[in-house]
């Protein structure tokens, strides 16, 4: 996969093939996915919904943080995610479907059984299966996806469980070096934390669908594949985005590295996903506003802005009279300094607005009313 700046990025749910069902099974005992304590059928079935209100997890005032008492309070809440799917392999004798198993993270959102996670961990299962902390494991469905910013919502069965949903933070108050911690599933090692800082903010990170996805928290906290979909939490404890990329690149000898932790990890804003919560659980699908341009940004300082580098046709953009070269340097009056801040204004706009935009066309201002549409289920082919 590939972002915007050309950076290579891989998504991190832990994907393994799997041929054979003596094999699947091996591995399924391996990752501790399946449950044998027939705890399902003799216990109560009575839902125990454990809350924590958010604390501070510095330790004796000090501005050091508590990773111990982070971890304690968020993993009860964090699961395993494990996605049986089909994949096509090439063999001497053809095309052959052969089982995999994807696995990831998430966490809890209510006493409901409600679970929050990646999109691309859940992609195309046939079957998932969540795991508590406590080692139960249950069936999960979809009821909510959206693959233009990587979230889905998963619900099991909640009777019986005890529940610690995780306290939801603001990823708009998030500073660059705050202390940051991640929980998931690294290489298959289950409820593992890692910590780091928050290395930059408003990075854009490409999507499932091929769309680019908004203000990506970076992090130096390892993210590993098996990460995806897990809680990247703040000193209180509290979600402030979810594990979903790590950026991938060349050694010294020009050869791919790994997909692996490169202490360049992206995930996606608390926030963006809590504006989608209500729809994704009512199993409702997410628009999102289209326009139709690719766009870089401007490097010389007198045309500040994000430079459209191509228009698609019949989009939004190729009906308002938009062209190749034009620079935006406005959208709804909102300033644009560049590609990131046009990515970001048009995840806030709603699809059938009217929106005017602000260009430079051969040095001279011109504004355009565009109508923008709802975004495509995938993104163009570039």
């Amino acid at each position: 996969m590939v972002a915007p700046g050309g950076r290579a990025l891989a998504l991190i749910a832990l994907g393994v093939a799997v041929a054979g069902a003596v094999l699947a099974l091996a591995l399924a005992l391996a990752f501790g996915v399946l449950h044998t304590g027939g705890a399902g059928r003799a216990a109560a079935r009575t839902t125990t919904v454990v809350e924590s209100a958010p604390q501070s997890v510095a330790a004796g005032g000090s501005s050091a943080v508590n990773w111990v008492a982070a971890y304690a309070q968020a993993a009860p809440g964090t699961v395993d995610v494990t996605a049986q799917t089909v994949t096509s392999a090439n063999t001497p004798f053809g095309t052959a479907e052969e089982p995999a198993t994807a696995e990831g993270a998430g966490f809890v959102l209510d006493g409901q059984g409600r679970i929050l996670t990646a999109a691309h961990v859940v992609a195309g299962a046939s079957s998932i299966t969540v795991t508590f902390q406590d080692g139960v494991s249950r069936g999960a469905k979809v009821i909510g996806e959206d693959d233009s910013s990587d979230v889905a919502v998963l619900r099991v069965s909640p009777a019986g469980l005890t529940l610690h949903p995780l306290a939801l933070g603001s990823s708009a108050s998030l500073a660059v070096g705050d202390p940051v911690g991640v929980i998931g599933d690294p290489l298959g090692f289950d409820r593992s934390l890692s910590t780091g800082v928050v290395s930059a903010l408003e990075r854009t990170i490409e999507a499932p669908d091929g769309f680019v996805i908004p203000h990506a928290v970076q992090t130096d906290a390892a993210l590993n594949p098996g990460n995806s979909g897990g809680p990247l939490l703040n000193a209180h404890g509290q979600v402030i985005a979810i594990a979903d990329q790590i950026a991938t690149g060349t050694n010294e000898f020009g050869r791919s590295s790994s997909d692996t932790s490169t202490g360049v990890g992206f995930a996606v804003p608390i926030d963006l996903a809590r504006a989608e919560l209500s729809q994704l659980e009512r199993g409702e699908r997410v628009t999102h506003a289209y326009l139709g341009v690719s766009t870089a940004t401007t490097t010389t300082p007198t045309e500040q802005g994000a430079l459209v580098e191509a228009v698609q046709s019949g989009t939004p953009a190729a009906k308002a009279g938009l062209r190749a070269g034009d620079v935006i340097v406005a959208f709804d009056g909102t300033t644009i300094r560049g590609a990131s801040d046009l990515i970001g204004a048009l995840a806030a706009a709603h699809a059938g607005e009217k929106v005017p935009l602000t260009i430079l066309r051969s040095s001279k201002r011109v504004t355009l009313t565009v109508t923008l549409a709802v975004q495509p289920t995938q993104a163009p082919s570039r």
